[in-house]
């Protein structure tokens, strides 16, 4: 997986006992929506409560810039395949409500945390399609026509089957690139690492505190 090492690290953070995954697998990638989800489900029967997922992701709101940090309030799904499509596994039920797919209380305590810290947060909508490609700018203004702030190829499928867990989700996107807008701006998956490993300190830096008082 390209800027993704594949580990599955067990630690603490926070004070809290941890399960990180350092690299996820894509549906690009040829993974079947099951295969994507199933370290969640691996979580889920060792006892994982809440659900941490971040994201490298292109920005369509005219307020963000490059390197913004954005909570995630809500997605909207446009991978071809459903990671709950099949005979339902127990976890939850067969029609799964989706009204709060990002916890209310962890978008408030990262807002409370940031304006400790000082730190800028946008909120927003993530998009999540199946890549590999980048969009296109077209793809990019519909995207934004129909409420999205950021896109990307992750996130949604697991944030799924999270919730058909009982799993509370917080998630947050870095903006490592922008697209919707006059003028065409061409991007690079290096570009987009670039970005990523300049906001990462300050994702941590809420997460980790969040961990610690959630």
């Amino acid at each position: 997986m390209e800027g993704h090492s594949g580990k599955l690290i067990f630690g603490r953070l926070g004070g809290k006992d941890i399960i990180a995954m350092q690299g996820r697998f894509h549906y690009y990638e040829g993974y079947s929506m099951k295969e994507v989800t199933f370290p969640v489900r691996v979580m889920y029967e060792l006892g994982i409560k809440t659900l941490f997922v971040s994201n490298a992701a292109g920005g369509m709101n005219p307020a963000f810039q490059i390197g913004d940090v954005m909570v995630i309030t809500d997605h909207i799904n446009f991978f071809p395949e459903h990671p709950l499509r099949g005979k339902n596994l127990p976890t939850g039920p067969r029609f799964p409500d989706m009204h709060e797919p990002y916890d209310q209380g962890l978008i408030n305590l990262a807002d409370e945390i940031a304006k400790e810290k000082g730190i800028k947060l946008q909120h927003g909508v993530y998009v999540g399609t199946q890549g590999p490609t980048f969009e296109t700018p077209a793809e990019y203004r519909m995207y934004r026509l129909l409420g999205g702030d950021t896109v990307g190829m992750s996130t949604v499928p697991e944030v799924i089957v999270a919730n058909h867990c009982g799993i509370r989700v917080f998630g947050m996107s870095i903006v490592t690139d922008l697209g919707g807008f006059d003028v065409p701006v061409e991007v690079s998956h290096e570009e987009v690492q670039q970005a990523a490993n300049k906001a990462q300190p300050i994702m941590t830096e809420i997460m980790r505190e969040m961990i610690r008082r959630s």
